[in-house]
């Protein structure tokens, strides 16, 4: 093409990046060409007939009117119906591109183009001699990244998340059923926290794999924290260890407790039929060190001796506080208790004992309307245990121990009035509900 033939020819661009249409412009006057820009797909198909542009070149992602629907209507109009369209996207989907061109485009420049890119495309379109420029692999620009989790990241999976009794049914599908059950690791080593239902599919997780030696803590011995039990795969499998601690101050001994469930009467399996070796041990001096891994405990307010268990990994600390009637009997707003208020004085110990943690897999068993008839049952109202989460000032809390009356719809009602209590009480920790599987690395 010569240079007059070059100056004759006109060149309308749609582009709603200013930038991008200023360099374009720029390229293609270097070149010879008379080229204009428009901002967006509605002032685009007002310029086109009066600039009379031999060739267009048309973005997709533009205001008003989109890139595609500006090249139909351009085909539809006989006063534009033969005029060449280069579409330039950064849009890489073949689908986008097929349309294009079974709407008439001549060619598909992609962002971001070179210089020989576009020019060569608006050549070709004078010419009528396709070809596309096709998108350069994002390998050639830069190596994939692929993320790996890295080894050796403490974890926790809670495998029950309810208080008092098991429950099912779809209306529960969300939370999930199973009695108490929580399973924290480190490499290969694992301590189980409680034995309700949750401990079921443990156990078969754990059957799969080699023969290894356990241990499960237990914060008391309430059905809903050992009815799992009996049920629980590798006590019946040989090479199994299994070490069960407990508190002093139960009214039975543990073993006792835990034989008693398989009495006779009551189950069809007896504890000489577990072909585990199984040893059981009273929590008196702490630390108790697993491997990688140091548990603490501290007593807290609810019937029979009962523990809380602080796990620390290397300074990452997560406790769990399965069954706590913070401030016992108190209905009051949560904003008129301080540290140094009275009423938290037998509490004292527990918030000091939760002081800063990481991460509080605590109970909140009643909205404050249900613990008006249920204090002295051993549970937290919403509110108080929204106290203790800021006394004890929890980077992060995951609520457990759901009521086996609330439902998904009502748990999740009950987690936002959670948050905003929290919020009222200037407290920033991110809260949310545990539930049946939920496994996350610290």
């Amino acid at each position: 093409m010569t240079q007059p033939e070059a100056q004759r020819t006109r060149v309308l661009i749609a582009e709603d990046n200013r930038a991008v249409s200023a360099f374009m412009v720029m390229l293609l006057a270097d070149a010879g060409y008379e080229a204009e820009a428009t901002a967006d797909g509605e002032e685009f198909l007002e310029r086109i007939e009066h600039f009379n542009p031999a060739v267009v070149i048309l973005d997709l992602m533009m205001p008003k009117i989109h890139g595609m629907e500006a090249l139909r209507r351009l085909r539809a109009n006989p006063a534009t119906a033969r005029v060449g369209v280069i579409i330039c996207t950064a849009r890489p989907y073949k689908a986008d591109h097929d349309q294009a061109r079974n709407l008439g485009a001549f060619e598909i420049v992609c962002k971001p183009f070179k210089r020989e890119d576009l020019l060569g495309a608006v050549r070709r379109c004078l010419a009528g001699t396709p070809e596309t420029i096709p998108a350069r692999p994002a390998a050639e620009v830069e190596a994939a990244y692929l993320p790996q989790f890295e080894a050796g990241q403490p974890y926790y999976c809670l495998w029950g998340t309810r208080g008092s009794t098991p429950v099912s049914g779809q209306r529960f599908v969300r939370h999930g059923g199973n009695t108490s059950c929580l399973e924290v690791g480190l490499g290969e080593d694992m301590v189980i926290v409680d034995a309700g239902t949750g401990i079921r599919e443990l156990g078969l997780k754990l059957a799969a794999e080699k023969p290894r030696r356990l241990h499960i803590l237990i914060t008391h011995t309430h059905w809903d924290h050992i009815q799992g039990f009996p049920f629980f795969a590798p006590a019946y499998l040989p090479g199994f260890e299994l070490v069960i601690y407990g508190a002093p101050g139960f009214g039975k001994d543990l073993k006792s407790i835990f034989l008693g469930q398989l009495d006779r009467d009551y189950f069809p399996v007896q504890f000489e039929d577990m072909q585990a070796k199984i040893e059981f041990r009273l929590l008196e001096k702490a630390p108790l060190i697993i491997g990688p891994i140091e548990v603490s405990w501290e007593y807290t307010h609810h019937p029979a001796a009962t523990l809380a268990f602080q796990m620390n990994f290397s300074g990452r600390r997560l406790a769990y506080v399965s069954d706590n009637e913070f401030l016992y009997g108190y209905v009051g707003s949560p904003r008129k208790i301080g540290l140094a208020s009275e009423i938290l004085a037998p509490h004292r110990a527990l918030v000091n004992f939760l002081q800063g943690v990481d991460l509080l897999i605590g109970e909140a068993q009643y909205t404050n309307e249900e613990y008006l008839k249920k204090i002295g049952w051993g549970h937290s109202s919403l509110s108080n245990a929204c106290l203790l989460a800021k006394l004890a000032e929890a980077k992060r809390w995951v609520v457990i121990h759901h009521d086996p009356l609330h439902d998904d719809p009502f748990l999740e009602r009950k987690l936002n009035l959670t948050r905003q209590v929290l919020r009222q009480l200037g407290h920033p920790a991110d809260v949310t509900h545990g539930y049946d599987g939920m496994t996350e690395f610290l």
